[in-house]
């Protein structure tokens, strides 16, 4: 084997594992979630914006590592990615209470957007030409496919009842792996100018079609991560198990983006996205009326929803408005991160609305929980169905438009 390909396999390896301790990130702090508001005396609203910091973080170095990748290069942005997510997990570790909680999970997010950054053109670069999408579809498998595993290891850990501290911990395993695998290694740059410059890219983004893309974008992120992320607040009184649910959202996810090709050469872009928000609608609404075993029905309903979104609006950005470039994907990724982020601490006020409602009908303990996350999940039934909408009109607007070929799908 030859060094240069044994340097692409330590690479793509190491991007795999920068993306697994993003999913661990987004599902441990999941897990731990209602264990930090016990230990320091938080509200929802106050977790809310702990989850704000979190999404937050991403998109603002996505953005910026988009802009100055070719400049500072994808080696030096890894180099911030491992400081940042190693201040934020030892800073969430060691955190003394709600003021350190916001600052650390702001550095991870931080380190999550470099990582997303760096990674995607890093291996569209080591593996230019026939390669690269499958290579490309085989890196971001492991967002959601992290997500599984570090939602079992949450749950395993919750049960045997290890501390949140001992969970956050599990988080650096990754972290250590991508950088040891990283280092000394030759980050691969494709010497080309890049086409296009960003007044164009910029200009491109001003087309009717990628302003409606990037509204439609702050909606289907929020439908997918809103319920994902406060999964064990609302579901931990419906009798089935959050973390269960988590995994195994993430687990159909990873499948069905396994199977993305047919499925939007079936339907194509507008079909399978105007399905999904159908399907997610249906999925958001079960989970806000079924308990018990039911609860997993409505998760397989969901699961398939939302699946497509992000990687299906990536690529019809890539497809449909391809004078954006690189930097149009990268925004409307961003855009996706920073609507999850201002909406978390509306979802966390929904739920503490919700709870004194809630009580002055007399509800208690358990089923004050599961009455009050069950409101919270009517409201946000209000997100896929604004996107039904929307997709309704995209569908007819973009029937006959002619797209261009080729796109990179992400999570």
């Amino acid at each position: 084997m030859t060094n240069d390909k044994i340097n692409k396999g330590a690479l793509f390896t190491g991007s795999c594992f920068a993306l697994i301790t993003t999913a661990f990130t987004f599902s441990i702090r999941a897990g731990i979630l209602p264990q930090l508001g016990i230990q320091f005396k938080l509200t929802a609203e106050q977790l809310g914006f702990i989850n704000l910091m979190f999404f937050l973080g991403f998109p603002i170095s996505m953005i910026i590592g988009g802009l100055v990748y070719h400049s500072f290069g994808p080696k030096r942005i890894m180099q911030v990615a491992f400081v940042t997510h190693t201040i934020g997990i030892l800073m969430t570790i060691f955190s003394g209470g709600y003021a350190s909680l916001l600052v650390s999970t702001l550095f991870i997010g931080f380190g999550n957007g470099c990582t997303e950054a760096a990674c995607n053109p890093l291996i569209a670069d080591a593996y230019a030409g026939r390669d690269m999408n499958k290579m490309l579809n085989r890196f971001h498998m492991w967002f959601p496919g992290g997500i599984v595993i570090g939602s079992l290891i949450s749950k395993f850990m919750t049960d045997l009842h290890f501390g949140w501290q001992a969970q956050m911990w599990v988080t650096m395993v990754p972290t250590v792996i991508y950088a040891v695998l990283f280092y000394g290694k030759t980050f691969v740059v494709r010497k080309e100018e890049v086409r296009g410059s960003l007044s164009q890219h910029f200009l491109a983004m001003l087309s009717p079609l990628y302003i409606f893309l990037f509204i439609c974008m702050a909606f289907t992120a929020i439908t997918e991560f809103g319920p994902n992320q406060w999964v064990s607040v609302i579901m931990s009184n419906s009798g089935a198990s959050p973390m269960l649910i988590l995994a195994l959202t993430t687990g159909l996810m990873a499948l069905g983006r396994f199977f993305a090709g047919p499925v939007v050469g079936m339907l194509g872009q507008t079909g399978v996205l105007l399905v999904s928000a159908i399907l997610a609608t249906i999925g958001i609404y079960m989970f806000s009326t079924v308990t018990g075993p039911l609860a997993y029905v409505a998760t397989v309903i969901f699961a398939v929803g939302v699946c497509y979104f992000w990687p299906v609006m990536v690529g019809t950005v890539a497809q449909r408005v391809p004078g954006s470039g690189a930097l149009g994907m990268s925004i409307i990724g961003g855009i996706g991160m920073f609507s999850t982020a201002i909406f978390q601490p509306f979802i966390g006020s929904w739920i503490d609305a919700a709870r004194i409602e809630k009580a002055s009908e007399g509800l208690t303990g358990g089923a004050l929980e599961l009455a009050a996350g069950q409101a919270t999940l009517v409201n946000m039934i209000t997100f896929p169905v604004i996107l039904i909408v929307l997709f309704t009109f995209l569908f007819f607007w973009q029937r006959k438009a002619v797209v261009a070929p080729g796109g990179i799908e992400a999570h």
